[in-house]
């Protein structure tokens, strides 16, 4: 809010044994309209001109982008010693350049835990539910794998299809949902089971609010504006 343009060098060069890093910095143009993109460098180096939101934006992009890799290397790593060259499709995904394995059998996906159960419990329509195709997700702290796998019935392109709804929707999630999350930390059993209350009496007024009850805190998922009046009846 500070600054109207700040300028970052990103060092893409981890990802040259996986991806044409040509291509991926196509991909994080196409992701990324609002900023500049300088010469990719031959160290692997390129210069990103933009607002810090923008900027911020794009390294999330690329950190699950990177776990999203290196799950999937660690689940083919057991079928071969070489690392297979990856070349990035205009879609987005990512396909083998050597032996294809099972790629078009499964697809992974790697999430926001907290966009994860939203989707999950706002946008259910995203997850099939036809028996062709199975979603199922692992999570791990504030990451959710997602799986999306041929259940016997469906095409390949059927199962990259879901794959890449549930990623455009997660990532234009990820970058508007809000998490507000009230502790119990020197609450008695009675005053916790108060907020509970609180908390159900409110989700038919904010149907767009996620509420994840835990018994150390309750953790409200939604858009800004809806989550700030919630959590502020709540606590009232």
């Amino acid at each position: 809010q500070v600054f109207s343009s700040v300028t970052a060098t990103l060092d893409v060069s981890l990802f040259q044994d996986q991806l044409v890093l040509e291509d991926l910095v196509e991909e994080m143009k196409k992701q990324s309209p609002a900023l500049s993109f300088g010469a990719l460098q031959p160290n692997g180096e390129v210069a990103v001109q933009g607002s810090f939101p923008a900027i911020k934006g794009l390294r999330d992009f690329l950190l699950l982008k990177g776990k999203s890799l290196a799950e999937k290397d660690k689940r083919k790593g057991s079928k071969s010693h070489q690392k297979p060259r990856r070349r990035l499709q205009e879609d987005g995904s990512t396909t083998e350049t050597g032996n294809s394995g099972c790629d078009g059998e499964k697809q992974v996906v790697v999430l926001d835990t907290d966009t994860y159960l939203y989707m999950r419990q706002l946008y259910p329509w995203i997850f099939p539910a036809n028996g062709n195709v199975v979603v199922s997700g692992v999570t791990d702290g504030d990451v959710t794998t997602v799986f999306v796998e041929n259940a016997g019935r469906a095409e390949a392109a059927q199962v990259l299809s879901v794959k890449n709804r549930i990623e455009g929707r997660s990532l234009k999630l990820h970058h508007t949902l809000r998490r507000e999350r009230v502790p119990f930390k020197g609450h008695s059993r009675e005053e916790k089971q108060r907020y509970k209350q609180v908390c159900e009496s409110l989700k038919p007024l904010y149907p767009h609010v996620l509420v994840i009850p835990y018994d150390t805190h309750v953790d409200f998922i939604g858009f800004p504006s809806e989550v700030f009046e919630f959590s502020k009846k709540v606590m009232r």
